[in-house]
């Protein structure tokens, strides 16, 4: 059994979903590898943490995670299969040994209960005794940052009792599913085993927008960058770059950096970045920046809004 996910993150069972994302917030940001980098022990714990928060979060997985354990992912997370094997198990430690499910009666109560076999006999996976079986897929879910997903990354989970460490592709979006062939539950008498299916989740980014592979980001300059323009460093998810912008520039232009978005998961060209312009005025009430913005005022040739109508 290994470490219970609330202990991961400091936290009680009865602990409130605001109070969970709290804690994983600060522990993040005490782990997370850009903070510590080089540092093995606290990537690894950063890991341990997200991973703990990606279940403990979803209304869906916490409450399986809370009666069945890590034996949840066995579950698939499935709620079906979930009431199946409750009823199963309910049957097998009733006071008569029945087994709704026919077979050899289990020991619910003791050490050694084989959820493998109990998943194996409830989802028709037993009509043929004798020759192999393939094993059946497994589902879990990760959750990514935005930089994540656009540049690829790698996730040690915790699946069907061990530690798998997955490669996530660039280029993956919500709902995106990753297929690790071979990592499901293993198969029966010589049988291939099933596939493990791993369904990302992108959190939001404070500064990106996404649109498909496209990405939005505001770009703020100067009045004076916008009047005179020149060249301004940009970032981007593949490091920093530069722009050249033309004098006159205004407020919502978007400059297209071609290929610097999100890849093609599935092959082709990736999207591309756009720098939507916000020009920002001087903040404070200094006599001389009032006196600068009355002499440009004056250079306007017509009113701003003139053609502004409804």
């Amino acid at each position: 059994m290994g470490e219970d996910y609330y202990e991961r993150l400091g936290v009680s069972r009865q602990a409130s979903n605001d109070e969970i994302k709290k804690a994983y917030r600060k522990l993040a940001r005490k782990y997370h590898p850009d903070v510590n980098p080089g540092n093995k022990g606290a990537e690894e714990n950063f890991k341990k943490v997200t991973a703990a928060f990606e279940v403990l979060s979803d209304p869906k997985k916490r409450p399986m995670y809370d009666e069945f354990g890590e034996d949840a992912a066995k579950l698939g997370w499935d709620e079906a299969k979930a009431a199946n094997f409750r009823a199963y198990r309910q049957a097998g430690s009733g006071r008569g040994g029945g087994n709704p499910f026919g077979g050899v009666p289990f020991d619910f109560e003791g050490q050694g209960v084989d959820l493998d076999g109990i998943l194996g006999q409830m989802f028709g996976q037993r009509r043929n005794r004798s020759g192999p079986r393939q094993g059946a897929d497994l589902e879990t879910s990760v959750r990514l940052t935005l930089t994540e997903a656009v540049l690829g990354t790698e996730r040690t989970l915790s699946v069907d009792g061990r530690r798998l460490t997955v490669k996530i592709p660039p280029g993956v979006d919500t709902g995106s599913r990753v297929r690790l062939s071979g990592q499901g539950e293993p198969g029966v008498r010589g049988g291939p085993p099933g596939d493990l299916y791993v369904e990302t989740e992108i959190e939001p980014h404070p500064l990106v927008r996404r649109e498909g592979n496209d990405l939005y980001v505001e770009l703020p300059i100067t009045v004076r960058e916008a009047m005179y323009g020149g060249e301004i460093r940009v970032p981007t998810f593949h490091g920093a770059g530069h722009i050249t912008l033309k004098p006159g520039t205004q407020s919502g232009l978007k400059v297209r950096l071609r290929g610097k978005g999100a890849p093609a998961l599935k092959g082709g060209p990736a999207g591309d970045l756009y720098l939507v312009i916000s020009v920002r005025v001087p903040e404070g009430d200094d006599a001389s920046v009032r006196k600068a913005v009355d002499t440009i005022e004056k250079a306007y040739a017509s009113d701003v809004r003139a053609g502004l109508k409804l």
